[in-house]
């Protein structure tokens, strides 16, 4: 099989689908690589690195797309890379189509099979190629909010450390999973006082037992949401539903409640937020402000620490990328289920029940044949 790795083009985005050792594992299995020039630059990959594993390189985006049974990227493919997908294609990346209906449908136009690392799972519930960037938006999330709360940027001029004799700042983070554990371990250790809120007792409990006082938690009511937000220096977004959109759990009325200049900082922006009043922004322009409170919400957290985010990210996806190269998609997503639950869209049709129902589109059973 010749596996496609073409470089990103979504505004701000340094990470690559493919890292030379990831390339040099499949070369060893018999396929073929080939990868655009300049594609793992941002990344800290020059071409030779990739060429010295004997993969080739191709000068232009389209001879890579052409030339591939399946490619393999990070962020969902922009208008202009799915217009060069086709039919009896593979494509093998982030996608987040719930909250998208115009890449939807020019996937379903494209007949390709579209496999989402985001809905990929593990025999204990995990979502293991979503995990590693979900620990890394997690740990960036109180950085960048204690930029956004800085005063030359908008924010109310709170340091969430303190200093002595003046309180730290208030944190507090919606959603106590995988991104939620790590933005609450950053901002405690930052000296923030920091809130962790959930609907899970099981997972709270679990919260309580294994970090202690590090930091509170609490079920997350509405009431108590609406007190905590309230309260709040920063807000954390990190909410998840595998493969749906983000339920909105904070409205525009609730932002008069905030203190004025109260940071939020969205991490569920990938899957259309869960503040009624985000919307994605990139790197380049990352905050706005709506109703005195700044808004943090670049949907692609991840690719400002390009390095450690692409070398994550290879160590999940390569698995699952030999057993789709080695056995075809049909037979590799008939002997694991987990990798089955990634189908999202084959030959026109949407083959994962969250997204048709985000979408109100209907679901269609894809057969798969070992």
């Amino acid at each position: 099989m010749r596996i496609g790795c073409p470089k990103e083009i979504k505004p701000q985005e340094f990470r690559v689908g493919l890292t030379p050792h990831a390339a040099r594992e499949v070369i060893a299995h018999g396929h073929e690589v080939v990868v655009e020039a300049g594609a793992g630059l941002g990344a800290g990959f020059a071409d030779q690195d990739y060429a010295a594993q004997g993969a080739r390189i191709a000068d232009a985006a389209e001879e890579v797309w052409s030339a591939s049974d399946l490619v393999i990227k990070v962020k969902e493919p922009q208008a202009v890379e799915r217009q060069r997908l086709r039919e009896g294609q593979v494509l093998f990346t982030y996608l987040h189509l719930a909250p998208d209906p115009e890449q939807t449908r020019d996937l379903m136009a494209s007949g390709a099979t579209c496999i989402a690392y985001e809905t990929v799972t593990d025999a204990q519930g995990g979502l293991p190629l979503l995990a590693p960037m979900s620990e890394v938006a997690g740990k960036l999330a109180p950085q960048v909010g204690a930029w956004t709360l800085q005063k030359a940027n908008g924010g109310r001029g709170v340091l969430l450390g303190g200093i002595p004799g003046v309180q730290p700042g208030k944190v507090v983070v919606i959603g106590g999973g995988v991104v939620g554990t790590q933005a609450a371990r950053v901002a405690a250790g930052m000296g923030a006082e920091v809130l962790v809120l959930d609907r899970s007792l099981p997972r709270l409990r679990h919260l309580d037992e294994v970090f202690g006082r590090e930091f509170r938690t609490a079920h997350a009511s509405a009431g108590v949401l609406a007190d905590a937000v309230a309260e709040a220096d920063l807000v954390i977004g990190a909410v998840l539903i595998p493969g749906a959109a983000a339920p909105k759990l904070v409205s525009r009325a609730q932002l008069s409640t905030m203190k004025p200049g109260a940071a939020i900082v969205d991490v569920a922006i990938d899957q259309g937020g869960c503040f009624e009043t985000s919307r994605p922004t990139t790197h380049e322009d990352p905050i706005y402000e709506v109703d005195g409170v700044m808004h943090y919400c670049v949907a692609n957290m991840p690719g400002a620490v390009a390095r450690t985010s692409t070398l994550g990210l290879g160590n999940a996806t390569l698995p699952f990328l030999l057993a789709l190269a080695d056995k075809g998609w049909q037979a590799a997503l008939a002997a694991d289920p987990h990798l089955r639950a990634g189908l999202n869209v084959h030959a026109g049709r949407i083959a994962h029940p969250a997204v048709a129902e985000a979408l109100g589109l209907p679901l269609a059973e894809v057969p798969v044949a070992a």
